[in-house]
């Protein structure tokens, strides 16, 4: 989602949007009713995303305050919670990308550091680290068949719960982190973007489920179980039950607060810009709005209980549906652009809809006939020299991608040392 938004906007020099990445599939048809409506289709899924986000990191918030006997779990108390991190976020949003995003984030993230660290060698450093050796080779071996796996026959449920749900969740987050990412990408190349997105980030978390689960496996082992009836209570908990063994709950409460903060005002700037054709200098009222929006349908599904926060998993999941098409669709079309750009070709060479070697050829003369001679088939043109220049017969279709075995041959053709001895040459 990230490279191919940060692809057509900074190569392209297209709008930053998600229609932008079906261009070569669609053409200039993106600036009509169907690109209006794969914007406001990530539109839903980014509000209703990150609206499931800050109503769990409500309840997490609003739980970790109860268990130090700062304020009391109500509904009141979560909703203040809702509008003091909105506040925040707003202001965060108006300050722009360069002030109060970037620098929030960066403590974010020297935070998170700090406490990760803290917690590594305040607990089974040793063991903490083998698990982690050991975890990973696990995850790598078990990748096939956990993904490959469907529940047939028993039907407990968990992938219904656990695994449909959070795929929908992501999903539904595509285009709030792929937009984000690419406006702060520019510039780079595709191999940096792809390492710093995904190989940094992967690793990084592996590192804190290892710090932080290790770490709970020996606290729950030392206390006889003790974590794991908290955990049992009420899962919301379960991070400051394991942080009430150290002296770090009331900065971890600041910490998960921190988190939607970020999460809330770079969610605005996404859909602020999804909404103004992928324009970075739209009204500051309008970013307002959004953030605003934000805060109130996490607290109206706060405020409906239970059902309200079911129904919005429930949507999470099916706005990602017929998004993560789309997502196949920009793959397509970022191989298609891509192609085009290997072989130094004019992204109109590669559209699907209306490709320029089947346009109709434009006559400097309005009363002529747009073909030479009023013959269908046959290009305009003018006189140069005062003569008329032969017409030349189409190219071959570009858009049409070579399959892997005429691209193998093709590559053998080029670099075989008698590439150029038995070629036979069309005359010219």
């Amino acid at each position: 989602m990230g490279l191919s938004l940060a692809y057509f906007a900074y190569r392209h020099d297209l709008p930053l949007s998600i229609r932008s990445s079906l261009y070569p599939l669609l053409g200039k048809r993106i600036h009509g009713r169907t690109g209006d409506a794969v914007d406001t289709l990530a539109v839903f899924g980014t509000m209703f995303g990150v609206a499931t986000s800050l109503a769990f990191g409500v309840l997490q918030v609003n739980a970790g305050l109860a268990s130090l006997n700062i304020l009391p779990q109500s509904t009141t108390v979560e909703l203040v919670l809702i509008a003091a991190i909105t506040l925040v976020a707003t202001f965060s949003l108006l300050s722009g990308i360069d002030k109060g995003m970037l620098r929030l984030s960066v403590t974010n993230l020297c935070f998170s550091l700090v406490v990760m660290t803290f917690v590594l060698f305040a607990g089974p450093t040793i063991d903490v680290l083998s698990s982690f050796v050991q975890q990973v080779c696990d995850y790598v071996q078990t990748l096939p068949q956990t993904t490959l796996w469907t529940d047939s026959g028993a039907h407990s449920g968990w992938q219904a719960s656990w695994t449909i749900f959070y795929w929908g969740w992501w999903v539904s987050w595509a285009p709030f982190v792929g937009m984000f990412i690419a406006r702060v990408s520019r510039g780079r190349t595709i191999r940096e973007f792809v390492f710093g997105v995904m190989l940094v980030p992967a690793a990084l978390t592996f590192l804190w489920l290892a710090v932080f689960g290790n770490t709970a496996f020996s606290v729950d082992a030392a206390t006889g179980g003790k974590l794991s009836e908290k955990v049992a209570q009420d899962p919301a908990i379960a991070l400051f039950g394991l942080l009430d063994e150290l002296p770090l709950a009331k900065t971890v409460t600041a910490l998960v607060a921190l988190y939607f903060v970020t999460s809330s005002d770079s969610a605005g700037l996404v859909i602020d810009l999804l909404t103004s054709g992928g324009k970075v200098d739209a009204p500051k009222i309008q970013r307002v709005f959004w953030s605003v929006l934000e805060g109130a349908v996490a607290a109206v599904l706060l405020l409906a209980g239970s059902g309200g926060l079911v129904a919005l998993q429930t949507a999470s999941i099916t706005t990602a549906l017929p998004f993560s098409l789309v997502m196949i669709v920009m793959c397509y079309g970022l191989v298609r652009a891509l192609y085009a750009d290997d072989r130094q070709m004019s992204l109109d060479r590669v559209t699907l809809s209306e490709p320029k070697h089947e346009r109709v050829p434009e006559c400097e003369d309005p009363k002529a006939s747009p073909f030479r001679d009023e013959v269908q088939g046959a290009p305009c043109t003018t006189a140069v020299r005062g003569r008329v220049p032969r017409a030349r017969p189409p190219r071959r279709n570009a858009a049409v991608l070579m399959s892997p075995a005429r691209t193998a041959a093709a590559w053998v053709r080029r670099t075989s040392p008698w590439a150029g001895r038995h070629r036979v040459r069309a005359p010219r």
